[in-house]
């Protein structure tokens, strides 16, 4: 990519598109972007790639990667709304807004019906894939929308949907998922060529939501912002923009509205609040400076790059180059809102004290991919097509088409077989085979499930209450064991009240900082272990306990005792 990124001109895209302009707004003669549905080829070449896109992260979904405690977490939490139990399968505590596993609730509402047995984490990642499909469709017709030729769309979308980085965090049960889908939408509608004041005030509304679904996307909104400013005409550009900011904020503001009717809003006694909520998502202990290798969050930089360097580095790196020529490149300043988003999301993520949960990298995937493809583009426009002219000598264009030809090639090869072998990984692995053993063995082997208190994680939860565990009080989520005085107040004689721990790495990681836990651990011997090594899961059997001596029932799904009813682990 050269200091003067060119545009992607009329040669490689249909006749009646023109390059946008190098001024900041676009003139009302510029004939605007063919819409994808009136067009066959982008059809079919969409549909073609989003058949593959869904093999891959489809094939082996359940098994691989393992299921982790937040997926199972924001599933209860689904299981829970479905039920009409509240919020959460325990006391809501405003970790996180609720809308993200309400709409999840909506997904598997209908999976659930069929088979109530069947809503367990490993079979309901099947509802992740409509999320998938969608945000593949919308990096595609984004990717149209800012100006990129066709081949460099659908490498966008093999690229956000390919990467083993994206198909094993995009298979899991996560909010990230859910609100890039969002953010996505809001992205196509501030873009879209009809420029009408509704696709404004929808962008808004659909920022809005990505928001209320994972609180962390509030930082990609000024680049929505940029996008919408680019693309949208000058005469009703002030419009666009208050309509677009007023739809945001008013749905935004439900949140706050729904703590305040319910005398949530601030700290007091006896209740949850959403200000201590957000002050324990503001002051969480940090993991360090992503680039210092002793910190926590540069081990979650090598689990990314891990699974692929090619997305995220090439991404990163691409984003920089458009920022650092968006005044003489008009390649650049089409792609402003990914780059940018890219940009702030990296600056975020290089906070010395801030925390880096694995998941954050989902938020960044499809504007890595399209600046990435963006870049290919330029690069593909300079060699195909700058300072050609008409009596160039044939030897000459066969040497561009030569040098294209070795470039892909160079780059096919050093991709291809990295991402083979992580995405064979994917479709072929069973990481999950302890969980299932686990869960076989409590619901077989165990007498009376319905009187008997197992500490699990929440990966489990879901497993057990369709097995007869009591839910919240019979089955604990481990964390509420110590955290949740709705939950310990049952526990008079603390870890004696519990009769077996499912000891998964990780309720070992976090049973250090949570007392009844660490004690149940220590007083406990394995009755069965299914798998090896640190993936292994116990089954552990409490010496002397007794679900006997549980005094009193606590509803699970109310408000706690106090304001400490807070759970840790993962990204909550």
């Amino acid at each position: 990519m050269t200091s003067t990124l060119p545009a992607v001109t009329t040669p490689t895209v249909p006749a009646q598109r023109t390059p946008v302009p190098k001024t900041g707004s676009t003139p009302r003669t510029t004939p605007l972007p063919s819409r994808l549905r009136t067009s066959r080829a982008d059809l079919i070449l969409c549909g073609v790639l989003l058949v593959a896109v869904m093999t891959v992260q489809g094939w082996n979904i359940a098994d691989y990667p393992a299921l982790s405690d937040d997926e199972g977490t924001y599933l209860a939490q689904a299981w829970s709304v479905q039920q009409g139990n509240g919020l959460a399968h325990y006391t809501y505590w405003y970790d996180h807004p609720p809308l993200g596993w309400i709409q999840i609730a909506l997904l598997t509402w209908i999976p659930s019906l069929i088979s109530p047995e069947s809503m367990t984490v490993g079979s309901m990642r099947i509802v992740m894939l409509l999320v998938s499909a969608i945000s593949a469709v919308l990096v595609y017709v984004l990717a149209r929308r800012l100006w990129l030729p066709r081949w460099a769309a659908g490498l966008a979308m093999l690229l956000f949907g390919l990467s083993p980085l994206s198909v094993v965090l995009q298979r899991e049960i996560f909010l990230d998922n859910i609100a890039v889908m969002w953010t996505l939408v809001a992205f196509c509608l501030a873009a879209s060529p009809s420029r009408h004041l509704w696709h404004h005030f929808g962008a808004g509304m659909a920022a809005a939501a990505a928001v209320l679904t994972k609180e962390t996307m509030i930082f990609v909104l000024p680049a929505v912002m940029i996008t919408m400013w680019r693309h949208s005409h000058r005469d009703t550009r002030k419009f666009a923009l208050t309509g677009a900011i007023t739809a945001c904020v008013l749905i935004g503001m439900s949140y706050p509205l729904f703590a305040l009717l319910k005398g949530e809003l601030f700290p007091g006694g006896g209740h949850v609040s959403l200000w201590d909520g957000l002050e324990y998502q503001l002051t969480r202990p940090g993991s360090g400076f992503i680039l210092d290798q002793g910190s926590g969050s540069y081990g979650v930089l090598q689990s990314w790059l891990y699974y692929d360097r090619v997305l995220p580095l090439g991404g990163l790196a691409g984003a920089l180059l458009l920022l650092v020529t968006w005044r003489w490149s008009v390649t650049a300043r089409a792609l402003a809102g990914p780059a940018f988003t890219v940009a702030i999301l990296a600056l975020v993520a290089l906070r010395p004290t801030g925390y880096l949960p694995a998941m954050y990298v989902i938020q960044a995937l499809p504007f890595l991919a399209l600046v990435l493809a963006g870049g290919a583009a330029s690069v593909a426009h300079g060699v195909l097509r700058r300072w050609r002219s008409t009596d160039e000598k044939e030897f000459v264009t066969r040497a561009r088409y030569a040098v294209a030809a070795l470039l892909v090639a160079a780059s096919a090869a050093y991709v291809v077989p990295r991402w083979y072998d992580g995405d064979r990984t994917a479709v072929t692995a069973d990481a999950n085979a302890p969980y299932r053993a686990a869960a076989k063995w409590l619901a077989t082997e165990v007498d009376n499930p319905e009187d008997t208190r197992v500490l699990v994680d929440d990966a489990l939860w879901l497993d057990l209450v369709h097995a007869g565990y009591e839910p919240g009080l019979g089955v604990i989520w481990f964390y509420k064991a110590d955290l949740d005085p709705a939950v310990t107040k049952t526990m008079p004689r603390g870890w004696r009240d519990i009769d077996y721990v499912v000891a998964s790495p990780t309720v070992r990681r976090d049973a250090a900082d949570l007392p009844n836990v660490k004690q149940a651990m220590r007083h406990s011997t394995p009755v069965a272990t299914f798998g090896k090594g640190p993936d292994r899961i116990e089954i552990r059997q409490v010496r002397g306990g007794s679900t006997a001596s549980t005094t009193g029932t606590a509803s699970t799904t109310g408000t706690a005792d106090t304001a400490d009813a807070a759970t840790t682990g993962g990204d909550r």
